[in-house]
Protein backbone atom coordinates (compact mmCIF):
# COMPACT_ATOMS: atom_id res chain seq x y z
CA UNK A 1 0.00 0.00 0.00
CA UNK A 2 1.21 3.50 -0.75
CA UNK A 3 0.14 6.24 1.65
CA UNK A 4 -0.88 9.74 0.64
CA UNK A 5 2.56 10.97 1.71
CA UNK A 6 4.25 8.47 -0.64
CA UNK A 7 5.41 6.06 2.06
CA UNK A 8 5.09 2.34 1.38
CA UNK A 9 3.29 0.19 3.93
CA UNK A 10 3.13 -3.59 3.83
CA UNK A 11 -0.22 -5.23 4.65
CA UNK A 12 -0.09 -8.87 5.67
CA UNK A 13 -1.97 -11.32 7.86
CA UNK A 14 -1.01 -11.66 11.52
CA UNK A 15 1.41 -14.59 11.69
CA UNK A 16 3.04 -16.85 14.23
CA UNK A 17 5.78 -14.85 15.89
CA UNK A 18 3.89 -11.54 15.69
CA UNK A 19 3.43 -9.89 19.07
CA UNK A 20 -0.09 -9.69 20.51
CA UNK A 21 1.31 -7.30 23.15
CA UNK A 22 2.63 -4.99 20.42
CA UNK A 23 -0.75 -5.08 18.67
CA UNK A 24 -2.51 -4.31 21.96
CA UNK A 25 -0.25 -1.27 22.51
CA UNK A 26 -1.11 0.01 19.02
CA UNK A 27 -4.84 -0.39 19.76
CA UNK A 28 -4.49 1.50 23.05
CA UNK A 29 -2.65 4.38 21.32
CA UNK A 30 -5.05 4.48 18.37
CA UNK A 31 -8.14 4.65 20.58
CA UNK A 32 -6.69 6.90 23.30
CA UNK A 33 -8.27 10.07 21.85
CA UNK A 34 -11.73 8.51 22.15
CA UNK A 35 -11.02 7.53 25.75
CA UNK A 36 -9.78 11.07 26.51
CA UNK A 37 -13.12 12.38 25.19
CA UNK A 38 -15.01 10.00 27.49
CA UNK A 39 -15.84 7.27 24.96
CA UNK A 40 -14.33 4.09 26.31
CA UNK A 41 -13.91 1.85 23.26
CA UNK A 42 -12.95 -1.68 24.30
CA UNK A 43 -9.78 -1.40 22.21
CA UNK A 44 -8.65 1.53 24.38
CA UNK A 45 -8.18 -0.70 27.41
CA UNK A 46 -8.42 -4.37 26.40
CA UNK A 47 -5.83 -6.76 27.78
CA UNK A 48 -3.34 -8.77 25.73
CA UNK A 49 -5.56 -11.81 26.41
CA UNK A 50 -8.61 -9.91 25.09
CA UNK A 51 -6.69 -8.99 21.95
CA UNK A 52 -5.69 -12.63 21.42
CA UNK A 53 -9.32 -13.71 21.86
CA UNK A 54 -10.55 -11.13 19.33
CA UNK A 55 -7.84 -12.20 16.87
CA UNK A 56 -9.06 -15.77 17.18
CA UNK A 57 -12.54 -14.72 16.05
CA UNK A 58 -11.36 -13.36 12.71
CA UNK A 59 -8.57 -12.74 10.25
CA UNK A 60 -6.22 -10.05 11.55
CA UNK A 61 -4.25 -7.89 9.13
CA UNK A 62 -1.25 -5.79 10.06
CA UNK A 63 0.05 -2.66 8.35
CA UNK A 64 3.83 -2.34 8.73
CA UNK A 65 6.16 0.44 7.66
CA UNK A 66 9.82 -0.61 7.76
CA UNK A 67 8.87 -3.28 10.31
CA UNK A 68 6.98 -0.83 12.56
CA UNK A 69 3.34 -1.73 13.30
CA UNK A 70 1.32 1.30 12.16
CA UNK A 71 -2.19 -0.09 11.61
CA UNK A 72 -4.47 -3.11 11.84
CA UNK A 73 -7.92 -4.47 11.10
CA UNK A 74 -9.58 -7.80 11.93
CA UNK A 75 -12.08 -9.28 9.46
CA UNK A 76 -14.81 -11.79 10.34
CA UNK A 77 -16.92 -13.42 7.66
CA UNK A 78 -19.37 -14.72 8.53
CA UNK A 79 -19.98 -12.49 11.50
CA UNK A 80 -21.81 -14.24 14.34
CA UNK A 81 -24.22 -11.47 15.32
CA UNK A 82 -25.50 -11.49 18.90
CA UNK A 83 -29.18 -12.26 19.43
CA UNK A 84 -31.33 -9.16 18.77
CA UNK A 85 -28.41 -7.31 17.12
CA UNK A 86 -30.03 -4.97 14.58
CA UNK A 87 -28.40 -6.37 11.45
CA UNK A 88 -29.07 -9.39 9.28
CA UNK A 89 -27.33 -12.70 9.83
CA UNK A 90 -24.98 -13.78 7.08
CA UNK A 91 -22.91 -10.61 6.93
CA UNK A 92 -19.23 -9.96 7.18
CA UNK A 93 -17.75 -7.53 9.68
CA UNK A 94 -14.50 -6.09 10.90
CA UNK A 95 -13.24 -4.66 14.16
CA UNK A 96 -10.08 -3.27 15.71
CA UNK A 97 -9.60 -0.98 12.71
CA UNK A 98 -6.77 1.12 14.09
CA UNK A 99 -4.12 3.49 12.79
CA UNK A 100 -1.26 4.79 14.91
CA UNK A 101 -1.87 8.47 15.75
CA UNK A 102 1.22 9.49 13.77
CA UNK A 103 -0.37 7.97 10.61
CA UNK A 104 -3.74 9.70 10.78
CA UNK A 105 -4.54 11.67 7.66
CA UNK A 106 -2.25 9.56 5.44
CA UNK A 107 -5.01 7.43 3.91
CA UNK A 108 -3.96 4.33 5.87
CA UNK A 109 -7.36 4.02 7.58
CA UNK A 110 -9.13 4.14 4.20
CA UNK A 111 -6.77 1.51 2.81
CA UNK A 112 -7.36 -0.80 5.79
CA UNK A 113 -11.13 -0.29 5.43
CA UNK A 114 -10.88 -1.18 1.73
CA UNK A 115 -8.77 -4.24 2.57
CA UNK A 116 -11.43 -5.40 5.08
CA UNK A 117 -14.29 -4.87 2.62
CA UNK A 118 -12.42 -6.65 -0.18
CA UNK A 119 -11.63 -9.62 2.07
CA UNK A 120 -15.30 -9.86 3.10
CA UNK A 121 -16.32 -9.80 -0.58
CA UNK A 122 -13.68 -12.42 -1.46
CA UNK A 123 -15.13 -14.63 1.27
CA UNK A 124 -18.51 -14.41 -0.51
CA UNK A 125 -20.51 -11.96 1.58
CA UNK A 126 -22.69 -9.23 0.10
CA UNK A 127 -23.06 -7.09 3.23
CA UNK A 128 -20.68 -5.59 5.78
CA UNK A 129 -21.94 -4.64 9.25
CA UNK A 130 -20.02 -2.69 11.88
CA UNK A 131 -20.80 -0.60 14.91
CA UNK A 132 -19.16 2.33 16.62
CA UNK A 133 -19.96 4.91 19.26
CA UNK A 134 -22.97 7.01 18.26
CA UNK A 135 -21.18 9.87 20.05
CA UNK A 136 -18.13 9.64 17.75
CA UNK A 137 -19.74 11.98 15.21
CA UNK A 138 -16.62 12.40 13.04
CA UNK A 139 -16.04 8.64 12.89
CA UNK A 140 -19.68 7.91 12.08
CA UNK A 141 -19.51 10.56 9.34
CA UNK A 142 -16.37 8.91 7.95
CA UNK A 143 -18.27 5.62 7.57
CA UNK A 144 -21.35 7.34 6.11
CA UNK A 145 -19.18 8.96 3.44
CA UNK A 146 -17.94 5.47 2.54
CA UNK A 147 -21.40 4.05 1.89
CA UNK A 148 -22.44 2.75 5.30
CA UNK A 149 -26.00 3.42 6.49
CA UNK A 150 -27.37 3.27 10.05
CA UNK A 151 -29.65 0.28 10.70
CA UNK A 152 -30.06 0.47 14.48
CA UNK A 153 -28.36 0.80 17.85
CA UNK A 154 -26.65 -1.61 20.22
CA UNK A 155 -25.09 -1.44 23.65
CA UNK A 156 -22.08 -3.62 24.40
CA UNK A 157 -21.31 -4.47 28.02
CA UNK A 158 -17.63 -3.51 27.60
CA UNK A 159 -18.16 0.12 26.52
CA UNK A 160 -19.75 3.18 28.12
CA UNK A 161 -21.79 4.34 25.13
CA UNK A 162 -24.53 3.34 22.75
CA UNK A 163 -23.26 2.09 19.39
CA UNK A 164 -24.76 2.92 16.03
CA UNK A 165 -24.90 -0.17 13.83
CA UNK A 166 -23.90 0.55 10.23
CA UNK A 167 -24.44 -1.63 7.16
CA UNK A 168 -22.94 -1.48 3.68
CA UNK A 169 -24.40 -3.37 0.72
CA UNK A 170 -22.10 -4.74 -1.92
CA UNK A 171 -22.95 -5.19 -5.59
CA UNK A 172 -23.79 -8.64 -6.86
CA UNK A 173 -20.65 -10.66 -7.35
CA UNK A 174 -19.16 -9.37 -4.10
CA UNK A 175 -17.84 -6.04 -5.40
CA UNK A 176 -17.96 -2.98 -3.18
CA UNK A 177 -20.53 -0.40 -4.28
Amino acid sequence: MRLGNGELVEARPFAEGDSVARLTRLLHRAYSDHAAEGRVFFASYQSVEDTAHRLGRGECWLALRAGELVGTVTVAAPYAVPEAYPAPAGTGSFWQLAVGPEYRGTGLGQQLLTLAEERIAELGFSQVVIDTSAEAVELVGWYLRRGYVPVGYWRWGVTNYESVVLLKEMESGGHIQ
